[in-house]
């Protein structure tokens, strides 16, 4: 890719769950697409190897362990970015957990607060530390990973699927809050997805026949762009198209 085709050229792109599934995927196509990524993760070692991978790919990453149970951490994260870059143009708030896949009332409530931590409260933590950082960018964007399970009301999904539920009214309320300002905020919300996660919820599935992360982040890096003028939208991706949320009563 030129430097003609790089449309992320001297933007700064923070990823989370960087190591793993999507967000591997995402942080290296971001980085191929141009971007300095920072990348946020847990395990020193997949961070390692996404570096490798990056630089690769003629791009250039800052690695970040962290366990985003930690919010002191986080914001110390974002007052890093501050010091050197003084701004964020990219955000992709994709780092998840599963959790139990059990009744309701067999969720061990440590589990449940686990889960609403790391899917949801940790994403807002996030957002309330780089929301300046992001309006100091000529074109902040923001894009939340959400799922499919998270309207579906599915039985056994309770503490993922209602922290996805809590990232799409996060990510509808933040849009609202930016949209006169040069922030674009979207969600992303993948079906079914050759990922561990998918591997551990459905044990035994076929796999053959079902999207990879790249393809994935594939869709995410438009979202990213500069271009990219749409907020407050849901990306429909087996549509692979942005629509408008659902209401009640909406056909």
């Amino acid at each position: 890719m030129t430097a003609e085709q790089k449309p992320l050229a001297h933007r700064i792109a923070l990823v989370t769950g960087a190591t793993r599934g999507n967000g591997y995927a995402t942080a290296l196509a971001l980085g191929k697409a141009g971007a300095h990524v920072i990348a946020v993760a847990r395990t020193v070692g997949g961070l390692e190897e996404l570096d490798d991978a990056i630089r690769a790919a003629g791009s250039t990453a800052t690695l970040v362990p962290l366990d985003l149970n930690d919010y002191a951490g986080i914001d110390r994260l974002a007052g890093a970015v501050a010091q050197r870059y003084g701004r964020l143009d990219v955000l992709v708030a994709n780092a998840g957990i599963l959790g139990p896949l059990s009744p309701l009332d067999h969720v061990p409530p440590e589990d449940w607060d686990n889960v609403l931590a790391v899917n949801l409260t940790a994403n807002y933590r996030l957002t309330r530390a780089c929301v300046d950082l992001l309006k100091k960018s000529d074109a902040g964007r923001v894009v939340y990973i959400s799922s499919a399970v998270a309207t579906l009301g599915l039985a056994y999904w309770g503490p993922y699927a209602i922290s996805k539920a809590g990232i799409e009214a996060l990510a509808r309320t933040f849009a609202a809050e930016t949209a006169s300002s040069r922030v674009r905020v979207n969600v992303m919300a993948p079906a079914q997805v050759d990922t561990r996660m998918l591997a551990t919820a459905r044990p035994g599935l076929d796999m053959t026949n079902i999207d990879k992360p790249a393809t994935v982040a594939d869709a995410i890096v438009p979202l990213c762009l500069p271009e990219m003028t749409e907020t407050g939208k849901y990306y429909d991706f087996p549509a692979r198209k942005l629509v408008d949320f659902r209401r009640p009563g909406d056909s």
